[in-house]
């Protein structure tokens, strides 16, 4: 199995993955866990290209570059471990890609997934878990200097959610949107309910 978490920053994915995890070990799952961009060599240096202030990246540009840390992660870690049996956790995956840059940043949404599939060979979650908070309330959770994806505005994160919620609405048989307001262990809750509904499909 394959699962995803994904959504705004300062929604609690970190908190939600790890007892996601926990939990999935308990029940006698061997869990690779892995970050999208990151999890190889090549993937965190992207990552630290994508999040740093350092230099100006034009969103085609931007795009590409999380496709092509995502292809080194799956080639690297994800095929791999689910070769092996694993259950697979990533913290984002391709449809991070297509709401930033698309919903969000104004690219062709249909032409991202398009080169995501190219970029993953195909290689898709069996589930993807939304984690939904409005944008000033996930904002008001980040406690640290906030890295250049995060620096974008409020005007851009109401397009971020609005981008969440319309994928899971196209595809609701694979992305379930989660109501992260509420406390952690009712999160996990859901998390747990939907998970084992997939995997008794």
């Amino acid at each position: 199995m394959f699962f995803s978490f994904d959504g705004l920053d300062g929604v609690g994915k970190t908190t939600q993955i790890e007892r996601f995890v926990a939990w999935l070990t308990e029940r006698g799952h061997d869990v690779a866990r892995c970050q999208d961009p990151g999890s190889t060599p090549l993937g965190e240096a992207v990552r630290e290209l994508l999040l740093g202030h350092r230099v100006p990246i034009a969103r085609r540009a931007e795009m590409l570059l999380f496709m092509a840390a995502r292809a080194q992660l799956v080639d690297e870690v994800i095929r791999p471990a689910l070769e092996r049996g694993q259950t697979v956790v990533s913290d984002r995956y391709l449809l991070a890609n297509t709401v930033y840059q698309g919903h969000a940043g104004g690219l062709d949404v249909d032409t991202i997934w398009r080169v995501g599939a190219v970029a993953t060979a195909g290689l898709m979650p069996d589930l993807v878990f939304v984690l939904d908070l409005p944008p000033d309330v996930a904002a008001g959770r980040i406690d640290r200097q906030r890295d250049r994806m995060e620096s974008q505005g409020a005007e851009y994160e109401q397009r971020l959610r609005a981008g969440f919620l319309a994928e899971a609405a196209r595809d609701p048989a694979r992305i379930v949107v989660i109501d992260a307001a509420r406390p952690i262990d009712v999160v996990q809750a859901d998390i747990r309910a939907a998970a084992e509904r997939v995997s008794t499909r």
